[in-house]
Protein backbone atom coordinates (compact mmCIF):
# COMPACT_ATOMS: atom_id res chain seq x y z
CA UNK A 1 0.00 0.00 0.00
CA UNK A 2 1.31 3.43 -0.94
CA UNK A 3 2.14 6.03 1.77
CA UNK A 4 -0.69 8.22 0.43
CA UNK A 5 -3.26 5.42 0.87
CA UNK A 6 -1.93 4.65 4.34
CA UNK A 7 -2.29 8.33 5.29
CA UNK A 8 -5.84 8.42 3.91
CA UNK A 9 -6.67 5.31 5.91
CA UNK A 10 -5.34 6.88 9.11
CA UNK A 11 -7.31 10.08 8.45
CA UNK A 12 -10.48 8.07 7.89
CA UNK A 13 -9.96 6.09 11.10
CA UNK A 14 -9.38 9.28 13.12
CA UNK A 15 -12.49 10.90 11.61
CA UNK A 16 -14.61 7.83 12.37
CA UNK A 17 -13.29 7.81 15.94
CA UNK A 18 -14.75 11.26 16.62
CA UNK A 19 -17.64 11.13 14.12
CA UNK A 20 -18.62 7.47 13.89
CA UNK A 21 -20.75 6.41 10.92
CA UNK A 22 -23.92 4.85 12.25
CA UNK A 23 -26.62 2.83 10.52
CA UNK A 24 -29.76 5.02 10.26
CA UNK A 25 -32.00 2.01 10.82
CA UNK A 26 -30.46 0.47 13.96
CA UNK A 27 -27.88 3.05 15.08
CA UNK A 28 -25.08 0.48 15.10
CA UNK A 29 -21.55 1.35 13.99
CA UNK A 30 -21.01 0.74 10.27
CA UNK A 31 -18.14 -1.53 9.33
CA UNK A 32 -15.53 -0.39 6.84
CA UNK A 33 -17.09 -2.38 3.99
CA UNK A 34 -20.60 -1.09 4.72
CA UNK A 35 -22.05 2.00 3.03
CA UNK A 36 -24.87 4.09 4.53
CA UNK A 37 -26.87 1.09 5.91
CA UNK A 38 -25.52 -1.93 7.76
CA UNK A 39 -25.68 -5.30 6.01
CA UNK A 40 -28.13 -6.76 8.52
CA UNK A 41 -30.64 -3.92 8.16
CA UNK A 42 -30.27 -3.84 4.40
CA UNK A 43 -31.13 -7.55 4.30
CA UNK A 44 -34.13 -7.11 6.64
CA UNK A 45 -35.70 -4.09 4.92
CA UNK A 46 -39.25 -5.12 3.89
CA UNK A 47 -39.10 -5.30 0.09
CA UNK A 48 -42.38 -5.15 -1.83
CA UNK A 49 -41.20 -6.75 -5.10
CA UNK A 50 -44.02 -4.79 -6.75
CA UNK A 51 -41.97 -4.46 -9.95
CA UNK A 52 -42.50 -8.20 -10.50
CA UNK A 53 -46.31 -7.89 -10.48
CA UNK A 54 -48.09 -5.44 -12.80
CA UNK A 55 -51.26 -5.70 -10.69
CA UNK A 56 -49.59 -4.99 -7.36
CA UNK A 57 -51.27 -3.14 -4.49
CA UNK A 58 -49.69 0.18 -5.40
CA UNK A 59 -50.80 -0.01 -9.02
CA UNK A 60 -54.33 -0.85 -7.84
CA UNK A 61 -54.31 2.31 -5.76
CA UNK A 62 -54.57 4.33 -8.99
CA UNK A 63 -57.11 2.16 -10.81
CA UNK A 64 -60.10 4.25 -11.83
CA UNK A 65 -58.32 7.44 -10.73
CA UNK A 66 -55.66 8.11 -13.34
CA UNK A 67 -54.22 6.16 -16.28
CA UNK A 68 -50.71 5.10 -15.37
CA UNK A 69 -48.68 2.42 -17.12
CA UNK A 70 -46.97 0.92 -14.06
CA UNK A 71 -46.33 1.63 -10.39
CA UNK A 72 -43.96 0.20 -7.81
CA UNK A 73 -42.26 0.96 -4.50
CA UNK A 74 -39.08 -0.53 -3.13
CA UNK A 75 -40.10 -1.06 0.52
CA UNK A 76 -43.14 -1.23 2.77
CA UNK A 77 -43.52 1.77 5.06
CA UNK A 78 -44.66 0.39 8.42
CA UNK A 79 -44.93 2.04 11.83
CA UNK A 80 -41.68 1.61 13.73
CA UNK A 81 -40.02 -0.15 10.79
CA UNK A 82 -36.43 0.25 9.65
CA UNK A 83 -37.72 1.82 6.45
CA UNK A 84 -39.55 4.50 8.39
CA UNK A 85 -36.42 5.29 10.42
CA UNK A 86 -34.36 5.61 7.25
CA UNK A 87 -36.88 7.93 5.60
CA UNK A 88 -36.96 10.05 8.75
CA UNK A 89 -33.17 10.40 8.55
CA UNK A 90 -33.44 11.44 4.90
CA UNK A 91 -36.20 14.01 5.30
CA UNK A 92 -35.49 15.48 8.71
CA UNK A 93 -31.77 14.84 9.28
CA UNK A 94 -30.53 15.95 5.88
CA UNK A 95 -29.23 12.51 4.83
CA UNK A 96 -29.83 13.07 1.12
CA UNK A 97 -27.03 10.65 0.22
CA UNK A 98 -29.20 7.89 1.70
CA UNK A 99 -31.91 8.65 -0.87
CA UNK A 100 -29.29 8.51 -3.63
CA UNK A 101 -27.97 5.19 -2.29
CA UNK A 102 -31.48 3.65 -2.19
CA UNK A 103 -32.14 4.88 -5.72
CA UNK A 104 -28.98 3.23 -7.02
CA UNK A 105 -29.87 -0.06 -5.33
CA UNK A 106 -33.47 -0.06 -6.56
CA UNK A 107 -32.44 0.95 -10.06
CA UNK A 108 -30.22 -2.12 -10.26
CA UNK A 109 -33.20 -4.31 -9.32
CA UNK A 110 -35.35 -2.63 -11.95
CA UNK A 111 -32.77 -2.90 -14.73
CA UNK A 112 -34.33 -6.15 -15.94
CA UNK A 113 -37.90 -4.87 -15.72
CA UNK A 114 -39.14 -3.62 -19.09
CA UNK A 115 -41.89 -1.32 -17.85
CA UNK A 116 -39.43 0.70 -15.75
CA UNK A 117 -36.58 0.80 -18.26
CA UNK A 118 -38.79 2.09 -21.11
CA UNK A 119 -39.36 5.68 -19.80
CA UNK A 120 -37.42 8.47 -21.48
CA UNK A 121 -36.83 10.50 -18.31
CA UNK A 122 -37.39 10.68 -14.56
CA UNK A 123 -39.31 13.58 -13.02
CA UNK A 124 -39.27 13.87 -9.20
CA UNK A 125 -42.29 15.33 -7.44
CA UNK A 126 -41.14 18.87 -6.64
CA UNK A 127 -41.18 20.61 -3.30
CA UNK A 128 -42.43 24.18 -3.04
CA UNK A 129 -39.37 26.48 -3.37
CA UNK A 130 -39.79 27.73 0.20
CA UNK A 131 -39.89 24.16 1.56
CA UNK A 132 -36.89 23.10 -0.50
CA UNK A 133 -34.94 26.16 0.64
CA UNK A 134 -35.74 25.33 4.27
CA UNK A 135 -34.81 21.65 3.91
CA UNK A 136 -31.89 22.30 1.59
CA UNK A 137 -32.77 19.57 -0.92
CA UNK A 138 -35.61 17.54 -2.42
CA UNK A 139 -35.41 13.93 -1.21
CA UNK A 140 -37.43 12.70 -4.21
CA UNK A 141 -34.93 14.29 -6.59
CA UNK A 142 -32.01 12.57 -4.86
CA UNK A 143 -33.80 9.21 -5.04
CA UNK A 144 -34.46 9.90 -8.73
CA UNK A 145 -30.77 10.67 -9.28
CA UNK A 146 -29.84 7.26 -7.89
CA UNK A 147 -32.44 5.52 -10.06
CA UNK A 148 -31.24 7.42 -13.11
CA UNK A 149 -27.63 6.41 -12.46
CA UNK A 150 -28.52 2.72 -12.49
CA UNK A 151 -31.10 2.91 -15.29
CA UNK A 152 -29.05 5.14 -17.57
CA UNK A 153 -31.75 7.83 -17.75
CA UNK A 154 -31.84 11.59 -17.19
CA UNK A 155 -33.56 13.49 -14.37
CA UNK A 156 -35.66 16.48 -15.46
CA UNK A 157 -36.54 19.06 -12.79
CA UNK A 158 -37.74 22.08 -14.79
CA UNK A 159 -40.99 20.69 -16.24
CA UNK A 160 -43.17 19.86 -13.23
CA UNK A 161 -43.32 22.82 -10.86
CA UNK A 162 -45.05 23.22 -7.49
CA UNK A 163 -46.77 26.58 -7.36
CA UNK A 164 -48.65 26.25 -4.09
CA UNK A 165 -47.38 25.20 -0.70
CA UNK A 166 -49.49 22.57 1.02
CA UNK A 167 -50.17 21.65 4.61
CA UNK A 168 -48.69 18.42 5.88
CA UNK A 169 -50.61 15.40 4.60
CA UNK A 170 -50.23 13.55 7.90
CA UNK A 171 -53.55 12.66 9.58
CA UNK A 172 -55.60 13.85 6.57
CA UNK A 173 -58.24 11.66 4.94
CA UNK A 174 -57.98 10.64 1.29
CA UNK A 175 -60.39 13.38 0.20
CA UNK A 176 -58.63 15.98 2.36
CA UNK A 177 -55.28 14.99 0.84
CA UNK A 178 -56.68 15.42 -2.68
CA UNK A 179 -58.13 18.84 -1.84
CA UNK A 180 -54.81 19.78 -0.25
CA UNK A 181 -52.81 19.18 -3.45
CA UNK A 182 -55.39 20.29 -6.01
CA UNK A 183 -54.00 22.98 -8.33
CA UNK A 184 -50.62 22.82 -6.56
CA UNK A 185 -48.62 22.05 -9.71
CA UNK A 186 -48.14 23.36 -13.23
CA UNK A 187 -46.21 22.33 -16.34
CA UNK A 188 -43.32 24.29 -17.85
CA UNK A 189 -41.61 23.56 -21.17
CA UNK A 190 -44.31 21.19 -22.39
CA UNK A 191 -42.29 20.46 -25.53
CA UNK A 192 -39.74 18.56 -23.40
CA UNK A 193 -42.24 15.86 -22.52
CA UNK A 194 -44.53 15.67 -25.58
CA UNK A 195 -44.82 12.06 -26.78
CA UNK A 196 -42.61 10.86 -23.91
CA UNK A 197 -42.93 8.15 -21.27
CA UNK A 198 -42.20 9.69 -17.85
CA UNK A 199 -41.11 7.97 -14.67
CA UNK A 200 -42.63 10.04 -11.85
CA UNK A 201 -40.66 9.66 -8.61
CA UNK A 202 -41.57 10.37 -4.98
CA UNK A 203 -40.46 9.22 -1.54
CA UNK A 204 -43.61 7.66 -0.04
CA UNK A 205 -47.09 6.90 -1.37
CA UNK A 206 -49.96 6.73 1.11
CA UNK A 207 -53.28 7.63 -0.52
CA UNK A 208 -51.61 8.54 -3.80
CA UNK A 209 -53.22 12.01 -3.93
CA UNK A 210 -50.04 13.92 -4.76
CA UNK A 211 -48.87 11.43 -7.38
CA UNK A 212 -52.36 11.27 -8.91
CA UNK A 213 -52.43 15.05 -9.21
CA UNK A 214 -48.97 15.16 -10.83
CA UNK A 215 -49.62 12.23 -13.19
CA UNK A 216 -52.96 13.60 -14.35
CA UNK A 217 -51.40 16.98 -15.06
CA UNK A 218 -48.46 15.49 -16.97
CA UNK A 219 -50.79 13.38 -19.10
CA UNK A 220 -52.62 16.48 -20.34
CA UNK A 221 -49.59 16.95 -22.60
CA UNK A 222 -50.09 15.11 -25.93
CA UNK A 223 -48.69 11.59 -26.05
CA UNK A 224 -47.42 11.45 -22.47
CA UNK A 225 -47.43 8.18 -20.54
CA UNK A 226 -46.59 8.01 -16.83
CA UNK A 227 -45.21 5.28 -14.60
CA UNK A 228 -44.53 5.78 -10.89
CA UNK A 229 -41.74 4.76 -8.52
CA UNK A 230 -41.34 5.52 -4.83
CA UNK A 231 -39.02 4.53 -2.04
CA UNK A 232 -41.87 3.23 0.10
CA UNK A 233 -45.53 2.21 0.06
CA UNK A 234 -47.60 2.86 3.18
Amino acid sequence: MSPINILKGIQTDVFNLFYPLLCPACNSLLLKQETHICTDCLYKLPKTNFHLDANNSMAQLFWGRTRIKAAAACYYFERGSKCRKILHQIKYRGKKELALFLGILYGKELSGSGCFTEPHMLIPVPLHPSREKLRGFNQSEWFARGLAESLGKKVVTDVLVRVKGIETQTHKSRMERWENVENSFRINLEEKITQKHILLVDDVVTTGATLESCASLLMKTPGVDVSILTIAFA
